[in-house]
């Protein structure tokens, strides 16, 4: 799988992109603010549905325009599939599928497989709870296909189970139980989201360990989930005893929406001890190790993005881990302020170079 030919307009800074980028390797290049991480970012929408550098999607629409727009042709086995999204910022997204409208991101982001790295990418390992759930149901949105309707259940069933609790008072425990129609429902489907995250965590772990071991041998690897309620009881049980917190704080505190996870290496939090430079290694070879298992179960290679790699790796490591990524037969692109940054490119002959210069990409 490989996108074929992009196109943008009024998308940031980027007035309008046409290129054909090459099925292996694409590098990018030019000053800062050019619009190398604009780039990316359109593509990351394209296979997500949302951008990777801001929650207010209206700030990617150019200001004196009303709509930024992003289209791509993927190949994908000898068939051509064509996607686009439009941002307005009076109507919001919308999606297309081969020509097909539609609002809803799912119809879009299932069809392209997406990864990227960053310089912010070891927010994975220090930031917030929901960008490391966020990783695993990535491989599970693309892996299983129940998994998208188990997750849009739950949801609804969560936001449901939250307007009720808002409309009791804490000491109404009693009344709110009586009420309470969402409560099995949204345990039978926090229990199958778990079984999925654990069983799909369990085959992480060993990719992670042998990527990983590329690197440092000598180290050891785990990824230890906690499923988001008490281990001593089943999340039913969870969600009954704790009717009396909820009702106080107006919201559900048991289920895989409180779920999280820790990078345990050689037996300590890598959050606790690792430099920035070892987490951002860490985060690549988690990447690389979803991109690897998904190619493996399901036979799609992912497009894999690579943000101001310079900043992210040493020299001699984004080396290894470009020759790692491109081993799952993945279209990459990279990103560099300086051509000389991109020096490992010359060990590759089937790669293109783009220059990002005056709101223009060019290739060279």
């Amino acid at each position: 799988m490989h996108i074929t030919q992009l196109r943008l307009s009024s998308f940031r800074n980027l007035t309008a992109v046409n290129i054909l980028p090459h099925a292996n390797l694409n590098f990018v290049y030019g000053d800062n603010g050019a619009g190398k991480s604009s780039l990316l970012e359109a593509i990351h929408v394209l296979g997500f549905g949302r951008s990777f550098r801001t929650n207010k999607p209206d700030l990617f629409i150019q200001n004196d325009q009303t709509q930024a727009a992003g289209f791509c042709l993927f190949d994908w086995q000898g068939d051509e599939t064509r996607l686009g999204f439009s941002r307005s910022k009076q109507d919001g997204y919308t999606f297309s599928v081969n020509g097909d409208k539609t609002k809803r991101i799912s119809d879009m982001a299932r069809m392209l497989p997406v990864q990227i790295f960053t310089p912010q990418s070891s927010d994975l390992i220090l930031g917030a709870p929901l960008g490391r759930r966020r990783y695993i149901d990535w491989l599970l949105f693309h892996v299983e296909h129940s998994f998208h309707y188990l997750s849009s259940r739950y949801q609804s069933c969560l936001s449901q189970r939250n307007a009720l609790l808002k409309q009791f008072d804490f000491k109404e425990s009693a009344k709110f139980s009586e009420q309470d129609v969402w409560l099995e429902q949204l345990a039978d489907l926090g229990n199958s989201i778990t079984t999925l995250r654990q069983d799909y965590i369990s085959r992480l772990n060993d990719e992670i360990s042998a990527l990983y071991g590329q690197f440092y041998p000598e180290l050891n690897v785990v990824l230890r989930y906690t499923r988001g309620w008490d281990k001593n009881c089943t999340l039913l049980e969870s969600l009954q005893n704790k009717i009396d917190r909820d009702l106080f704080k107006g919201s559900t505190s048991s289920g895989p929406h409180k779920a999280d996870m820790q990078f345990i290496v050689d037996g300590k939090n890598a959050a606790d001890f690792m430099s920035r430079g070892q987490l951002r290694l860490l985060v690549s070879v988690l990447l690389l190790a979803e991109v690897k298992l998904l190619k493996e179960l399901t036979a799609k290679p992912s497009v894999f993005l690579i943000d101001d790699i310079a900043a992210e790796l040493d020299e001699d490591t984004r080396e290894k881990f470009i020759a790692s990524v491109m081993e799952q037969n993945t279209q990459v692109f990279v990103t560099a302020i300086q051509k000389e940054q991109l020096s490992f490119m010359q060990h590759y002959n089937n790669k293109k170079v783009f220059h990002v210069e005056h709101n223009h990409v060019t290739e060279e």
